[in-house]
């Protein structure tokens, strides 16, 4: 899940720097984050082609992050995001405004850690906010609170909780957060714009009284773990992405995705 191999080269004519970008960077919420770029080939999660197009991944006049799912050249493709700066234990803060709701069954919205060097010894210090149907078109809530690892391998039904919030509280602008600790990690989340502020829509803790669980992918099989620690490389993610990237199947009725983040804040311990 790295965020590299450029492979269509910048256009020249286009001036990236009126989508917030320059080149392969971008700037959000007062930081650095790279754009991750995987055209020509499939990368995971999904696995999908993620799209370096300057189009796809932009800031608007008000700072807000623009990422969007889009067929290209007859393929669909993703977008992700990965902050530059590396982060550890603390408070990880993400506003969205959108109708987290009523979207395609197939799209993950992803507001996540990850570190691609500690599968052995963490399951890539991976925790998780997300949201998707994943795959069931009748399913009502899509918001999902997660600590890896959940399905690698075996389902660890306990690593993940779904909020009961009252259906409707997830279109417009939601804040949601987890804190991440070595003996807990608690999720919360709120309506409207502030941390800390408005109506509570859900809220969940899993502590270190869990059972050890290993991560198996590639099969490689990692060390077992209950709370993961960050390693020196572990930074945000934000990525947009189709549950049917392998084989390509666009969003339901073929129309693109577009998602707005707000804000994202790290408040270390």
């Amino acid at each position: 899940m790295v965020a590299c191999q450029q492979s269509t080269p910048p256009d020249p004519s286009v001036n990236t720097e009126s989508f917030g970008r320059v080149g392969d960077s971008i700037r959000f919420a007062g930081l650095d984050w790279t754009v991750k770029i995987h055209e020509t080939g499939k990368w995971g999660p999904g696995p999908n082609y993620f799209s370096g197009n300057e189009r796809d991944i932009t800031i608007d006049d008000n700072g807000y992050l623009h990422m969007k799912i889009v067929k290209r050249d007859n393929k669909w493709f993703s977008t992700e995001v990965v902050s530059d700066k590396n982060m550890g234990f603390g408070t990880y803060i993400f506003t969205v405004d959108a109708d987290l709701e009523d979207i395609s069954e197939n799209i993950v919205l992803g507001l996540f850690t990850w570190d691609n060097n500690t599968f052995q010894t963490d399951a890539n210090s991976e925790v998780d906010i997300e949201v998707s149907k994943w795959s069931n078109k009748d399913q009502e809530r899509t918001l999902q609170y997660g600590v890896q690892p959940i399905f690698f391998g075996q389902l660890n039904e306990e690593r993940k909780y779904i909020p009961d919030y009252p259906l409707g509280s997830l279109k417009g602008i939601t804040t949601h957060a987890f804190t991440w600790t070595e003996k807990e990690i608690t999720w919360i989340s709120y309506a409207g714009d502030t941390y800390g502020q408005g109506k509570v829509l859900g809220e969940w803790s899993f502590d270190d009284t869990q059972p050890t669980r290993v991560k198996q992918e590639g099969g490689k099989t990692s060390e077992p773990i209950v709370i993961p620690k960050p390693g020196s490389e572990t930074n945000a993610r934000i990525n947009l992405w189709l549950v049917t990237g392998g084989s390509n199947q666009g969003p339901t009725k073929g129309k693109d995705v577009e998602m707005i983040i707000r804000n994202f804040e790290y408040r270390p311990l």
